[in-house]
């Protein structure tokens, strides 16, 4: 084993939070209170030492008590905040990422990306602090730069302090909702139940102090000290973007978080199509603080990199890697097949195809794929297929059988892709709804909106086949024409009556309704309470079959009967169900 690396800290949250001024704000913090070379630089991530916490903490570490009871060596903050490397720091059974940070506003609560982040953190079961930011805004409240938040708290005036408890209250009312027990982080008493609020002000740097050191207790506290051992063999990573450098051809950003990799090593990744296999050329670094010149001297090329760390990888065949696609590295070529295998396996895990019944999904990188797919399993929602990359004509195909099954999973979910224009008019001329957008749960509410509208009028319609249940009383005194057809007045006892019901009495069919007349105009239905004149044609004779007074029900076939019974019966109402239990009784008897 080489050792215990640092554990791996996302910052997430809405836009404008201050996420990525509040990571300036560690890793400036961090390069003031720095020996030389203290702080270092990655592609992608900035690690800060222990060191450099304690003695930008000082004080707060004696008041907490920490200080040497910490072990691990530090931090390593992931530089790209927000949900889309949160999705793409993924491994197979889990998250590369060890904690995340949710960067909220103190004065606008949880926003649409906050609930976004807030959901792919309790997906992946990532534990996290919350840091409510920009605690300079509050009101009367006076800021001296880089203190800790419990220091500063003792030298606010009350009416500071009061907005600021209104401010925290709030958010822990709106965390409640999603079934999140949180506090200030002074005052949780369980670690394990509840999760600590830190007010933070990225623009003063108040509260920062208190953030790292909440971050320290709560990761030696969750995170298993073999999930942070690191070994010395070949690399395995996850590819956290892709892109095209000038003079460097098409160049991937990694982050290594076990293992070594190094300049002439093969590494097994994957792209749309499958794994595929890549001779690294060149591994670049930033070069340390200390030593940069100027903004374009920022890299250097490294001959070999150990975990943890985020490194840029330069090699032949990373044309058409997906972000979120693991990383292996060989070291010997007989390893080759193994390692294509676990690509392979890792990533068919996440894409999908099947023949059970479930929606569409499209994705734009395998980790966002995969959050998605979580997500709607979570939620309940079963996925029938599920690829990287935009939707294609075969998705259209594959919705349309999927839609036979159960016409509420006739969809394409598509999150941060492009629909191509001919597949969109396939969809619409085959009548297959896509579902676009780039925040995961309003795609799902917005699919759950749907849906619904599709199971009602999918029911609607099912219903509409169905005969409803009715009894009707002739009413005396009302008979308009004896037979052929026989036109009489009636009033409606339960249920509904539409013309081309059957009429039955004492569970023999007695004729036909043709039409229906309510103050002499046609209608068609009437339903119970109404008095209305019908037409009834069938062998039947006012006076021989039928008389003045008598009760008739209408015939409801035996299947359609049970149907009703056994699947639509919360579609009837209550006079509609007695109507049909009357009239099953009554053809009970009538075969008896």
């Amino acid at each position: 084993m080489a050792g215990v690396r640092s554990p791996f800290v996302v910052v997430m949250g809405h836009v404008d939070v201050g996420k990525t001024l509040l990571l300036d704000k560690i890793r400036g913090t961090s390069v003031a209170y720095r020996e030389p070379g203290m702080i270092t630089q990655h592609i992608g991530m900035s690690f800060v030492p222990w060191q450099a916490v304690e003695k930008f903490s000082g004080p707060l570490v004696d008041r907490l008590r920490l200080r040497g009871r910490i072990w691990i060596p530090g931090f390593l903050f992931i530089d790209t905040p927000g949900h889309a490397a949160f999705s793409n720091l993924r491994k197979r059974g889990g998250s590369v990422a060890d904690l995340a940070i949710l960067v909220v506003d103190i004065t606008s609560g949880l926003e649409d990306q906050g609930v976004e982040s807030l959901k792919l953190i309790q997906s992946r079961g990532v534990p996290f602090v919350i840091a409510a930011n920009k605690l300079d805004r509050i009101y009367g409240w006076k800021s001296v730069e880089n203190r800790p938040f419990l220091f500063a708290v003792e030298d606010q005036e009350w009416h500071a302090v009061a907005t600021l408890e209104e401010r925290i209250g709030k958010l822990i009312e709106e965390l409640s909702k999603f079934g999140i027990e949180a506090d200030r982080y002074d005052r949780v008493r369980d670690f394990t139940k509840q999760v600590p609020i830190v007010p933070t002000s990225a623009v003063t740097g108040e509260g920062i102090a208190d953030l790292l050191l909440v971050l320290a207790g709560v990761s030696q506290r969750f995170i298993p000290k073999e999930k942070l051992q690191v070994g010395d063999g070949p690399a395995r990573g996850v590819v956290m973007e892709v892109k095209e450098e000038r003079g460097l051809g098409v160049v991937a950003d990694a982050i290594i978080y076990d293992g070594r990799l190094r300049k002439g090593d093969v590494v097994v990744t994957a792209g749309l199509e499958g794994p595929k296999e890549a001779k690294v050329r060149m591994l670049i670094m930033p070069k340390p603080l200390e030593e940069m010149r100027d903004p374009e001297d920022r890299f250097m090329a490294v001959e070999e990199v150990k975990a943890a760390a985020g490194v840029r990888i330069v090699a032949d065949g990373l044309e058409g890697v997906v972000a979120g696609a693991p990383l292996l590295a060989v070291w010997s070529l007989q390893d080759l097949p193994n390692a294509r295998r676990l690509v392979g396996e890792e990533i068919s895990e996440i894409k999908i195809e099947s023949d059970r019944e479930g929606v569409i999904v499209h994705a734009d990188t395998f980790g966002t794929l995969e959050s998605t797919v979580l997500f709607l399993r979570q939620q309940g929602v079963p996925v029938r297929k599920a690829d990287v990359g935009p939707p294609t004509h075969k998705d259209v195909v594959e919705a349309v059988l999927s839609r036979r099954k159960n016409p509420a999973f006739g969809v394409i979910l598509a999150f941060n892709v492009k629909i191509p224009p001919d597949v969109e008019k396939e969809a619409t001329s085959s009548g297959i709804k896509i579902i676009r957008g780039e925040i995961l749960y309003r795609i799902f509410d917005e699919y759950l909106k749907w849906s619904q509208e599709v199971k009602t009028k999918t029911i609607e319609q099912i219903l509409s086949q169905l005969t409803r249940p009715g009894k009707i009383q002739i009413l005396p005194g009302f008979v308009f024409r004896r037979s052929d057809p026989v036109i009489v007045g009636v009033k409606v006892l339960a249920g509904t009556i539409k013309p081309g019901v059957t009429l039955v009495k004492d569970g023999r069919e007695v004729g036909k309704i043709m039409q229906i007349q309510k103050q002499g105009k046609p209608v068609n239905e009437a339903a119970v309470g109404d008095e209305v004149a019908i037409s009834i044609q069938g062998d039947v004779m006012v006076g021989r079959q039928i008389k003045e007074g008598d009760v008739l029900y209408v015939y409801v076939p035996d299947e359609q009967a049970r149907e009703w019974l056994f699947k639509y019966k919360q579609y009837l109402r209550d006079d509609e169900k007695k109507a049909l239990e009357e009239f099953l009784k009554t053809r009970k008897s009538a075969h008896q």
